[in-house]
């Protein structure tokens, strides 16, 4: 699915839309793609002599998976943004280069009232990367004052 499609889905947007595309997606899971072109702000500075993606954003571009997923769970026509309540479990195995595609693989496990309960698995070259549970809500979008 298209980047269209993500977007209509989740309120991220560019600089830190990190979801390229949709490559499978049922009820309760989700398979999203990145490519990091090494063009992205954060390798300016992490670091500069060996670029590398930093582990809290492989995090937050699989939660933004997770967020793709929950929009089919979010009321139609509501007015709620995804939010991030905890990650635990947090384990890195392989670095993302720039250059790199990585897969994140997000799936429901639970949904209790309105917190839901997801484990995300993001793969590079055929390795984890990182894997960790996490959960999210749907809040109430409101205006900034």
């Amino acid at each position: 699915m298209s980047l269209e499609a993500i977007k209509a889905a989740i309120p991220h947007r560019e600089p830190f839309l990190l979801i390229d595309e949709i490559v499978e997606q049922s009820d309760d899971r989700i398979v999203c793609r990145k490519t990091f072109t090494g063009k992205e702000f954060w390798y300016a500075g992490h670091f500069p002599d060996f670029p590398l993606t930093p582990g809290v954003i492989l995090c937050e571009a699989a939660m933004q998976a997770g967020a793709v997923l929950l929009a089919n769970h979010a009321e139609p026509g509501g007015d709620t943004v995804p939010v991030a309540t905890r990650a635990d479990n947090v384990k890195f195995k392989n670095m993302v280069l720039p250059g790199d595609t990585v897969d994140f693989e997000v799936t429901l496990d639970e949904q209790v009232s309105s917190a839901f309960f997801l484990t995300a698995k993001a793969t590079v070259r055929g390795k984890v990367a990182t894997r960790f549970n996490f959960a999210c809500t749907l809040a109430p979008r409101t205006s900034a004052s």
